[in-house]
């Protein structure tokens, strides 16, 4: 199928926002639904509606449903260190929110669901080689528990509404426009840290390896697999790099004299998160055209930007 109208949950985020704009560019209408806790409606993509509230909220949810034939599933609490501190509102929101969406929606008017999971799902790895989508399902936080749970909720219930459903599991996501926090998003937090004048900080040894993935190549996933794919699909590059190795790319590029901090490995990390992505190129032509070397000028020109520009002042009260 060809959807027509998307929900795009999430939309206001970093990912959604990208997935919103390329919906749109291939002529879809969009509604966004966000709680605009973490995304901002400035994020927005131009064209789409926007539905303020929760995914936990019934009749918010039932209002994003209005009129459209497919979703895309991104809303969530996307913090692995964090969820062990806001454990209950991390599971809340993933699980039961999901559930909220997958419970208002009309079998008989959305065709396809696409629901954004994770490489936390997943067990830890023994090597940086790749791991497949049948790897061993043990998260070591509650994030992953959550997302996790999702896809089974998921898994159950739209078979038995008869809707068609795509898992994706994103790996590492970077590229412009993440919001920084001290939990999410390796790249923007340690240039975000050098570009201040700051020491970035490596949890452990350093070598263990990530999956880093640009949000373009994501977007592209997301869209090749809609309507088209139904199963269970890694989205990454297909390439492991270790965070030592990451933080002088970083340093290199940005403050060759910085010193990177190091401190306790923390719990609920993955030692080693590197995807095998045969299964996504098999089933509908993924294939990542990003990559660090190339593309991290982009993403500190953005944070260079945003951390340049003045402060938004606050309205005056009426």
């Amino acid at each position: 199928m060809t959807p027509t109208h998307v929900l795009v949950t999430g939309g206001a985020g970093f990912i959604g926002s990208h997935v919103s704009r390329a919906l749109l560019a291939r002529g879809a209408a969009v509604t966004v639904l966000d709680n605009l806790s973490v995304g901002t409606a400035a994020a927005v993509a131009p064209g789409a509606r926007l539905v303020t509230g929760d995914v936990r909220d019934r009749a918010a949810v039932a209002e994003a449903l209005h009129d459209v034939d497919a979703v895309v599933h991104l809303a969530a609490q996307v913090t692995i260190r964090g969820s062990f501190e806001r454990f209950y509102d991390d599971l809340d929101t993933t699980r039961m929110g999901t559930a909220n969406l997958v419970r208002t929606l009309d079998p008989a008017r959305v065709r396809w669901f696409t629901l954004a999971s994770s490489m936390a799902v997943y067990a830890d790895a023994p090597s940086a080689a790749p791991i497949t989508e049948a790897h061993a399902t043990q998260p070591l936080s509650p994030y992953g528990v959550g997302k996790l749970a999702a896809e089974q909720v998921c898994g159950q219930m739209l078979a038995h509404l008869g809707v068609p459903l795509t898992v994706l599991r994103f790996f590492n996501t970077f590229g412009p426009g993440q919001t920084y926090t001290p939990y999410v998003g390796v790249i923007t937090i340690f240039l975000t840290k050098l570009l201040r004048g700051e020491s970035p900080v490596i949890f452990g040894d350093g070598e263990q390896a990530r999956d880093f993935v640009h949000v373009d190549d994501i977007t592209a996933g997301v869209l090749g697999s809609l309507g088209r794919a139904e199963g269970t699909f890694n989205l990454g590059s297909g390439r492991g790099t270790s965070l030592n190795a990451l933080a002088g790319l970083l340093t290199d590029q940005v403050a060759p004299a910085a010193t990177v901090l190091r401190e306790a490995e923390r719990p609920g990390e993955l030692r080693f998160s590197v995807a095998d992505i045969r299964a996504a190129r098999e089933a509908f032509g993924y294939r990542p055209t990003r990559t660090l070397e190339r593309d991290l000028g982009g993403v500190v020109d953005d944070i260079r930007a945003r951390l340049s520009a003045p402060p938004e002042t606050p309205p005056h009260p009426r």
